[in-house]
């Protein structure tokens, strides 16, 4: 069987319930992808290698954002457990994007850096708030180009922006969180698309977390891969 291009997103730092997540659900999807919330909890770093070892494409979502160094060095550092993909911002510029493809390529090479570009749980007016008077998308453009510049793998955005990162390249992952199976849930998330949508638009991969791992998980994936039909 194949299995459909999604990552559950594991947002816990209970070993227990990670495992629940990650066995019941890699027969049907791609990988899982772990945070902030479970890397830096006691069991994290062990766990992951852990899951590594068996099998499990490993997405480490740490959106790495500090001076090129400290970045270079961070991901030098994550060096012994072999991930898939590792996220960094894309708003740390293009030199620090540089120096963690650089990192990589002495590392890891089968390493896949993604670009963070504009989170899900912002839209318009929060970043009016913080100064940037940009329009979404052609921000989420911008840093796109300086991504691609860079040599970086891929990008993080909004199913809503897919397009305007394939007007910057035909060849980059572009990874699309913020996916809802319905509108009636969408919680913290604020630019949210359907998974057949996103997937039609030209996502390479989506996240999805609450919609999966909330309640009965068996359930919720028959009604995840249904969605795609």
């Amino acid at each position: 069987m194949k299995k459909a291009p999604i990552f559950v997103a594991v947002d816990t730092n209970n070993l227990k319930r990670a495992y629940q997540i990650v066995n019941l659900t890699k027969k049907y999807i791609y990988g899982a992808k772990f945070g902030l919330e479970f890397f830096c909890s006691k069991i994290g770093r062990t766990a992951i290698k852990k899951f590594k070892n068996n099998g499990i494409k490993i997405f480490l979502d740490l959106k790495l954002k500090d001076i090129p160094n400290t970045v270079y060095k961070t991901i030098k550092s994550l060096k012994d457990l072999k991930v898939d993909y590792l996220t960094i911002h894309a708003t740390g510029g293009l030199e620090m994007m540089k120096a963690a493809k650089k990192a990589q390529m002495e590392t890891n090479k089968n390493l896949k850096i993604l670009a963070v570009t504009v989170l899900t749980s912002l839209n318009q007016k929060d970043l009016k708030d913080m100064g940037a008077n940009l329009p979404i998308k052609n921000k989420v453009q911008k840093l796109t180009m300086l991504a691609h510049k860079a040599k970086i793998d891929g990008v993080v955005c909004s199913a809503h922006e897919i397009l305007n990162v394939k007007k910057v390249s035909k060849s980059l992952k572009i990874v699309v969180p913020g996916i809802r199976i319905t509108n009636n849930n969408i919680e913290d998330q604020k630019r949210i698309m359907n998974p057949k949508a996103a997937l039609k638009l030209g996502a390479t991969h989506l996240v999805i977390g609450r919609d999966i791992t909330k309640g009965n998980i068996k359930n919720n994936i028959t009604k995840v891969l249904e969605s795609l039909n």
